[in-house]
């Protein structure tokens, strides 16, 4: 806690805990995120020059931690004092244009000088730090994790509150985490990750200073860890090598973020079974589509009772645990179904084996078995929450597991005996099945995160359930903002200061961090598609397997571009013969496809064939979080386009049922204009960008069969229009 300063020197004072909101919100809060947990601001501002320098303790260059600094979370820092000056001075030049002389402290720091040093002072344990840019900088820790956070704070000054960038706000400050777990969950299984888009999310999270990127690198649909032990597996160009990760873990290093890997077994798991026919599913007596939930096959599920499983379940744990450095390491467990008890192989074996009477003995006895390896690399294992439903009288899951509660809602610990990281409130699922999203107002404006012993932190939970092939940047336009929330509210959980626009205006004010690259963006075609969906039949690429029963989740090819999709997982499409091949044809609200695209500005084209079957009160065929296109727009029942929270627009244009149409939409800046069958039938002064996140809403899919989906990132003229076949 800061001491009291004279008062001709203080501005503004806030300190968690001692102030109302309402007091805070009157001080002045410093633009930066997260907030700190006591901040005094004072008169002036403290200037860098071409003099300036980074000062550390010759005795403490090569040094970590101090004995104060080390902790079980987030684990160790690997980033000696020396190593973060040197990447200081290198981000002040990229901030300010200025490059810091590094050198030893010996005398008194000239004001402007930058001074990095390790304390055993105060309470700061492992990430807290003290700051004081009063005359010369100080920032103090107790290990490099904290100097690290000191510098982000620094950073973040320069960046947002002077115009050349050179100058910072006089304050001092006493900062440290109310979490010691602060995670960012990425589900790098369904969906493969490009290693641009992961070096930029771990600069954005050191930013923040959150400490745990958790990769979810195995799912039904695909393994991402490709390991010459196990041929088949992992497919080379869609998996991370041993290579990538050691890249990874130096990076994340720099930024003191840990790498938190994740599995998904004995559940989720149709590609570990597949790979070596050690599914529910496989040899004599397998279980059946009725022992397992209806949209998924019984190899969704490892067989637990079988030593040949157990024993390829334990090789990939021993081979991967040694992979990462977190002291973490998931194995997934939860969603294993119910209805498995009743299977005759398993019936089987819950009568023979004397230490398992109840499936769920069975599966915790399995969770214990591969905690043993995980704890023979020196780790924790963790969990997603769901075992404990099960009833298991005889196998109990070993006490330092951890458990991922993502059905609770973060408020209170939810399973006894057992520390927690609560990630249920906070999903970010943006498909048009689960269509979840975390509530940004909530977790600004009421959350509190818990700090109970047994809370060990909360993180933001990405899933990638039918947007498998989506743009990097689909998924991080819906993150960033829960993922900054995040990151203050379990640093400082004391009552914001301000509302969750002003929230949103100084993150915006800080923005991205020095060395961020630009996001990628897919880049405009021209003289051809952009996109071209046929609905034929057609096979997932390499690397990826399918989980559901035939059937399910069929895939969308895009043969013009990389934007595929697919159909969600228990409400699917039907091929049926379509104008040119095969067509789609939906008949439930549920019945959508999924594509994880991001919107496309004006100009361009969309052509579809569709043969309604039925009138609803609204039909989309495209849509996005801002925008869709209409079949039958809501209150005309005519072919339209709709801005979100704007205006819904309806040409002259309703659709005949029961016939192939050929509709196309032309569109440039304020002007979109309708053609049926290559012949203009209206025109709308409005435009909105083509919304590429998937075909229809959870609400408002079509009804009918749709063929030969093409889209052009140009308006074509009428001619071609015209001539489209």
């Amino acid at each position: 806690m800061p001491t009291a300063t004279a008062a001709t020197d203080t501005a503004a004072t806030y300190t968690a805990g001692e102030a109302s909101a309402e007091a805070a919100a009157a001080a002045d809060v410093p633009s930066l995120v997260p907030r700190p947990t006591d901040w005094t601001a004072l008169d002036g501002r403290t200037r860098l020059t071409e003099r300036t320098r980074i000062l550390i303790d010759p005795r403490a260059g090569s040094t970590t931690a101090l004995p104060s600094g080390r902790s079980e979370f987030p684990g160790p820092a690997h980033q000696s004092v020396r190593k973060l000056a040197a990447q200081l001075r290198t981000e002040i030049k990229q901030v300010t244009g200025i490059t810091p002389r590094i050198a030893h402290r010996t005398g008194r720091p000239a004001d402007g000088d930058i001074t990095l040093g390790l304390t055993a002072k105060g309470d700061l344990g492992a990430e807290g730090y003290r700051f004081d840019s009063a005359g010369p900088i100080r920032v103090e820790a107790a290990s490099t994790h904290g100097l690290y956070y000191g510098t982000r704070t620094l950073l973040q000054l320069l960046r947002s509150t002077a115009d050349d960038h050179r100058a910072v706000p006089r304050a001092r400050s006493t900062d440290r985490p109310a979490q010691a777990v602060r995670m960012v969950h990425l589900d790098a299984a369904r969906k493969y990750w490009k290693i641009s888009y992961l070096e930029n999310l771990i600069r954005r999270m050191g930013d923040q200073k959150l400490n745990t990127l958790f990769l979810h690198l195995s799912e039904s649909e695909g393994f991402r860890l490709y390991s010459p032990k196990f041929p088949g597996l992992a497919d080379p160009d869609h998996s991370y090598s041993r290579a990538d990760i050691e890249h990874l873990k130096t990076f994340a290093a720099r930024h003191h973020v840990q790498l938190m890997p994740g599995l998904e077994l004995p559940g989720h798991a149709t590609v570990i079974s597949e790979a070596f026919g050690i599914g529910f599913g496989s040899g004599a007596n397998a279980c059946t589509g009725e022992h397992t939930h209806s949209h998924l096959t019984p190899d969704w599920i490892i067989d637990m009772t079988s030593d040949k499983a157990i024993a390829k379940s334990k090789e990939i744990v021993d081979e991967f645990a040694d992979w990462f450095d977190a002291p973490l390491f998931s194995i997934g467990a939860e969603e294993v179904p119910g209805q498995l008890a009743q299977c005759p192989r398993v019936k089987n074996h819950l009568a023979s084996a004397p230490d398992v009477s109840t499936l769920g003995d069975l599966l915790n006895r399995y969770i214990n078995t591969l905690d043993d390896v995980v704890t023979s690399h020196g780790k924790r294992t963790a969990v997603y929450n769901g075992s404990e439903h099960l009833d298991a009288p005889q196998q109990k899951v070993h006490a330092p597991v951890v458990f991922l509660t993502w059905e609770g809602t973060g408020a209170e610990p939810e399973i006894p005996g057992h520390d927690e990281i609560a990630i249920g409130p906070f999903y970010d699922t943006p498909n048009n099945y689960h269509h979840l999203y975390p509530d940004e107002p909530w977790m600004y404006d009421s959350w509190a995160p818990n700090t109970d012993p047994d809370m060990l932190g909360s993180g933001v939970t990405n899933w990638a359930d039918y947007n498998f092939w989506a743009d990097d940047g689909y998924f991080e336009q819906s993150m960033a903002g829960a993922r900054a929330i995040l990151a203050d509210r379990t640093w400082n959980k004391s009552a914001t200061p301000d509302t969750l626009d002003a929230f949103r205006a100084r993150a915006a004010r800080i923005g991205d961090p020095p060395g961020t690259t630009p996001a990628h963006l897919p880049p405009r075609i021209e003289g051809r598609p952009s996109h071209h969906w046929t609905f034929d039949d057609a096979t997932y690429p390499s690397g990826w397997t399918y989980a559901g029963s035939p059937g399910n989740t069929i895939f969308a090819e895009d043969v013009a571009g990389g934007l595929p999709g697919t159909s969600y997982i228990i409400n699917n499409p039907t091929p049926v013969d379509g104008v040119r091949g095969k067509a789609w044809r939906f008949d439930s609200d549920r019945d959508g496809v999924g594509f994880g695209g991001l919107d496309v500005a004006e100009p361009w084209t969309v052509s579809v064939r569709v043969r309604p079957t039925a009138r609803t009160g609204d039909q989309v065929l495209l849509s996005s979080k801002a925008g869709a296109l209409k079949l039958m727009q809501h209150g005309t029942g005519k072919v339209g386009f709709t801005r979100y929270g704007e205006a819904d627009h309806s040409f002259d244009h309703t659709l005949p049922l029961d016939r192939w149409t050929r509709l196309t939409w032309v569109t440039t800046p304020g002007r979109t204009t309708l053609y049926a069958d290559g012949v203009r039938v209206g025109a709308v002064d409005a435009s909105i960008r083509l919304p590429l996140r998937s075909i229809g809403t959870e609400k408002a899919s079509l009804r009918g069969d749709l063929d030969e989906l093409i889209t052009w990132d140009e308006a074509l003229p009428p001619a071609e229009v015209a001539r489209l076949d």
